[in-house]
């Protein structure tokens, strides 16, 4: 299969710290995409971020009318529970944290139309306070093309702690599977479980989880319907004790009520990356963050409906340091998809987003 790779900047400002689209999302229509981040500062050099816990990460929006050439940056419209931050929790000082400031009559509404989980022109993006703990979340609906945001909508009928990214399969009108993360027995980060609407987001019910007590952690998924009707999930693991991460495989035959572990597809270097899921021509496309020398970006796919993957290809390896990834990707169109992750050039440089646009030929 032979492959071109072109890459661009969505957005970039000296001294901020742009990142982490996975937490957000990616959506296209044609030649037309939006993406959804954070904007924050650059701060202190950790162990893999360099940010200023004092200042909070606003959501953002970029758009494309090009199939991802250029970008315009604006601002995200929807209502931000506590005026603050938006699914950056973890990363604040307390004052800015969300979750202490969240009303729940103040910031919450009722949905007012059922969700079209069928129509392409209505998207959803789920959104959160902290990542472990006594997460809260909830989740926007936009219905032309992420102009206007409406929101956010409660969770309704899930009685426990929600760390939530986007990640929905359709199964109907008004019928869908939410893949959505959870706090471990021990209040720590992280277990993926699958919840279930037939009122078009009205009301959800546990459907079941992937694994309910994974040694480290398996987080941030990343979910397909293959042909037959069986859901494919991949997440973002970490073991106990262990630096390296990997990106695991689960399949499900009953609409998420039980998973079957399909074993690692892919190391993910120091700390790992979540992966992000795309279909095209036949194919699956799995695109993810290598956070070990050289930092990159990498891809696999599968022509078998993710039984088994090709070698690993290397998108690009420039990166300054391993604060990068976080990848979202989307079909632009019969061979091409388009990927949008956070970047860096060096220690001390400003966190970016950017895209790389793909295209793939079968030999």
């Amino acid at each position: 299969m032979d492959m071109q790779f072109r890459h661009f900047e969505v957005y970039r400002k000296p001294g901020e710290f742009a990142g982490w689209p996975a937490n957000y999302g990616l959506w296209s229509w044609g030649d037309e995409t939006v993406a959804v981040f954070a904007r924050g500062k650059l701060g202190p050099k950790e162990e893999i971020h360099e940010l200023n816990h004092n200042f909070p990460f606003v959501p953002w929006q970029a758009r494309s009318l090009d199939g991802g050439l250029s970008w315009t940056s604006e601002p995200f419209s929807g209502h931000v529970p506590g005026g603050r931050s938006l699914s950056a929790d973890e990363h604040l000082s307390f004052d800015l944290k969300v979750r202490p400031h969240l009303s729940i009559d103040d910031d919450f509404r009722g949905l007012d139309d059922p969700i079209d989980f069928h129509d392409d022109e209505t998207i959803v993006m789920c959104a959160r306070t902290d990542v472990c703990g006594d997460a809260m979340s909830w989740f926007y609906v936009s219905r032309d093309r992420a102009l206007t945001w409406r929101g956010p909508y409660r969770f309704t009928g899930l009685d426990l702690p929600i760390s939530a990214r986007t990640d929905i399969v359709a199964l109907g009108t008004d019928d869908a599977l939410f893949l959505l993360g959870t706090s471990k027995y021990d209040g720590s980060e992280g277990r993926v479980f699958c919840a279930r609407t037939r009122d078009g987001g009205r009301n959800f019910a546990i459907q079941g989880f992937l694994d309910a007590a994974p040694a480290g952690y398996s987080i941030m998924p990343a979910s397909t319907m293959r042909s037959g009707g069986a859901i494919l999930t991949l997440t973002r693991c970490m073991g106990t004790g262990c630096d390296k991460g990997w990106i695991e495989a689960f399949a499900s035959t009953d609409h998420g009520k039980t998973w079957t572990a399909k074993g690692s597809i892919v190391d993910t270097g120091s700390n790992g990356n979540p992966p992000a899921l795309v279909s095209l021509a036949g194919m699956l496309v799995l695109v993810y963050g290598y956070r070990d020398p050289p930092f990159s970006i990498r891809m696999r796919a599968s022509s078998d409906q993710g039984r088994t993957w090709s070698a690993e290809t290397i998108i690009r390896c420039d990166g300054g340091t391993p604060d990068l990834g976080y990848a979202r990707v989307v079909k632009t169109g019969e061979g091409s998809i388009l990927a949008v992750y956070y970047f860096n050039d060096g220690s001390g440089a400003e966190r970016y987003i950017a895209a790389s646009a793909i295209t793939l030929t079968r030999d």
